[in-house]
């Protein structure tokens, strides 16, 4: 039986590449550089907001991309939760884990201060056992830290743990921590990607989840 189920944030629980391309936009623009159409932006993500701003802006030194977070920052903060939305059927979902009883945790590269607001805004009667995002002295996914992390706050045979999310990024999380996986196809990645990254299991609605609670290896 799984007992915890570990959520990837972005493409997984939430459609945020609306909210996520705009402060990207707003920063470039502040700096004078040229935007992107925000469909651009499903294949920058994934890696934490520094990474989407090197891919926006590649030729960006160290110092250009520090400026360029500021920007972005002062912008995402107070706009991260405008055009975002939960995918069909995800709130439904996570209150039928919550129901069965089955722990639930957020593990994200976005950081820390943007994901505690989103996970209590979008979903503020789900009782999370963690919600993690990004921190300086942890690095991020593919890196395994943030699973580990989940699992030191609250422990859990690996056995017993699923781990959802939209991204090759995921799954090689998933693999990393020696966890099952389960990769969605409704997020900002093609179907392709989930399979190249060894994906345990791939499922196309959030219902189907549910059938992996049990152990079928």
């Amino acid at each position: 039986m799984k007992s915890l189920v570990i959520f990837d944030l972005d493409g997984t629980l939430l459609n945020t590449i609306y909210d996520l391309g705009e402060a990207c936009n707003y920063a470039l623009r502040k700096m004078g550089f040229a935007q992107h159409p925000i469909p651009a932006y499903n294949y920058m993500v994934g890696n934490g907001v520094r990474k989407l701003l090197e891919r926006a802006q590649p030729d960006a030194s160290p110092e250009v991309v520090d400026e360029l977070l500021t920007h972005f920052r002062e912008y995402y903060d107070d706009h991260c939760t405008v055009d975002t939305k939960p995918y069909k059927g995800i709130p439904e979902l996570l209150q039928e884990l919550t129901e069965r009883k089955v722990s639930i945790a957020v593990a994200s590269n976005k950081y820390q201060a943007a994901t505690s607001k989103i996970v209590k805004h979008f979903f503020p009667d789900i009782p999370f056992v963690a919600v993690m995002g990004q921190i300086p002295e942890r690095p991020t996914k593919p890196d395994p830290s943030i699973v580990f992390d989940v699992l030191t706050k609250f422990p859990t045979p690996k056995t017993e743990v699923l781990y959802v999310g939209d991204s090759g990024v995921d799954m090689e999380t998933a693999r990393r921590a020696c966890v099952e996986s389960i990769g969605v196809t409704w997020g900002f990645r093609p179907v392709s990607e989930l399979r190249e990254a060894h994906a345990d299991n791939i499922v196309s609605d959030p219902s189907e989840i549910l059938h992996y609670l049990n152990d079928l290896f």
